[in-house]
């Protein structure tokens, strides 16, 4: 039974994915005697028998899925000879399953539908791309990347296995895709936008991943080529402000007075990081072989981040010995040395004690600092040792700079 106004907003959601979907095939299937089996109005009944089904029941849903098995079978039939391709037939089946899911979780089949939208919209940038702009060497690290986060990741144990509480193997290999995942991006925003714009992009949207993982893989790009440091030094410096801005939106969450109080420090070192980005951006020179050549060869390279997570295993070892041997009675040394890895982890930690009232709000917000203080060390260390000196200098100052800014701002409040 239909309930209104609920269920007939579903249904007008329902439809409106059908034209979404349909819109596209309209457009590609032509005009004329020849013209292709389903557009936008198809499409906007599939949708809808979806919905109807869903509302019958497991019956309806079989009886209404075996009728547009038969559509699509005849419109491959139809059209096979013109159009060898499915993607109509595959579209009409999503668009009837899109139906059934608005009925159940309206949201999602909304965006789903949009994702598919977009999806059928870009057939001949997606052609171009695997054909032409993608490598081989290119196809193979994306392979290595989905391997690394969806083969080697979930079999790998979420606990410490060492005696101090300080390799967790599967957190630490989550950091090894992260920074395989970030370089991945950057090389692909570089390629489509240039070495300005697309290292900004890519740097920013690091920062909210992991702005130690961002530099990082900015820092093996710096290392083939040093000559273009300033420019991978500002992507790298632009990860600082995503991490500060979601440090601001954990702390708030958890902890709207603690947030009140922490508020002219982040401000303070986020300004400071972004400053710091454009003036590296500023000293950025474009290489003569155009963007591309400012990509390098490959998305990233393995060696290099394996290197980059032994110096983070030995450095968290050595923090958790110290920890282990000078006692966790200071919540500010015993977040500071979890900030190693993550910042925010530290800062949720100290935002819940502060809003149960175990610890005052100062002293939450020290202890904040001081795993901002240790993550900035390690991303100083790694940004040495991974980037080089000329790499270092562009990205150390920064760092130091947005710390101190924090320091001062939260002595003066």
């Amino acid at each position: 039974m239909l309930s209104a106004p609920d269920d007939l907003v579903k249904l007008a959601v329902a439809l409106g994915i059908g034209m979404l979907i349909g819109a596209d095939r309209e457009r590609t299937k032509g005009a004329g005697p020849g013209r292709g089996a389903a557009g936008v109005r198809t499409f906007m009944l599939l949708a809808l028998v979806g919905a109807l089904a869903d509302k019958v029941g497991e019956i309806g849903i079989l009886v209404a899925g075996a009728f547009v098995c038969l559509l699509v079978v005849a419109s491959y039939r139809r059209s096979r000879e013109t159009d060898p391709g499915l993607t109509t037939e595959v579209a009409m089946l999503v668009t009837f399953f899109l139906g059934i899911l608005t009925m159940r979780a309206t949201p999602v089949a909304a965006a789903l539908a949009v994702l598919v939208a977009v999806v059928l919209a870009s057939k001949s940038k997606l052609h171009h791309f695997i054909r032409e702009a993608l490598t081989e060497q290119d196809a193979h690290d994306l392979l290595l990347l989905l391997a690394a986060a969806f083969v080697v990741m979930p079999l790998l144990p979420d606990r410490a296995i060492d005696p101090w509480g300080a390799i967790n193997p599967r957190k630490i290999w989550t950091l090894v895709v992260a920074v395989m995942a970030v370089s991945t991006a950057g090389y692909v925003a570089l390629r489509a936008f240039g070495s300005r714009l697309g290292l900004a992009l890519a740097g920013l949207a690091g920062g909210f991943v992991s702005s130690l993982a961002t530099i990082a893989a900015m820092a093996q790009r710096a290392k083939r080529m040093p000559e273009q440091s300033p420019a991978f030094a500002s992507a790298g410096l632009a990860s600082n402000f995503g991490t500060i801005v979601q440090l601001a939106v954990v702390i708030g969450m958890l902890s709207p007075g603690l947030l009140r109080q922490a508020s002219w420090p982040l401000a303070a070192s986020g300004a400071v990081a972004l400053i710091a980005a454009a003036i590296a951006s500023l000293r950025t020179v474009s290489p003569p072989d155009g963007q591309s050549a400012l990509a390098g060869k490959r998305p990233f390279e393995p060696r290099h981040v394996l290197g980059f997570v032994a110096i983070l295993v030995t450095i968290m070892l050595l923090a958790a010995i110290a920890r282990h041997g000078l006692g966790e009675a200071s919540l500010p040394w015993v977040l500071a040395a979890s900030g190693l890895v993550d910042v925010h982890s530290s800062a949720a930690s100290a935002a819940q004690l502060a809003a149960s009232g175990h610890v005052a709000p100062h002293t939450a917000l020290l202890a904040i600092f001081a795993a901002l203080a240790t993550n900035s060390l390690a991303k100083c260390v790694v940004s040495v040792v991974n980037g080089g000196m000329r790499y270092a200098l562009e990205v150390v100052p920064g760092i130091v700079l947005m710390v101190a800014a924090f320091a001062v701002a939260m002595a003066i409040t």
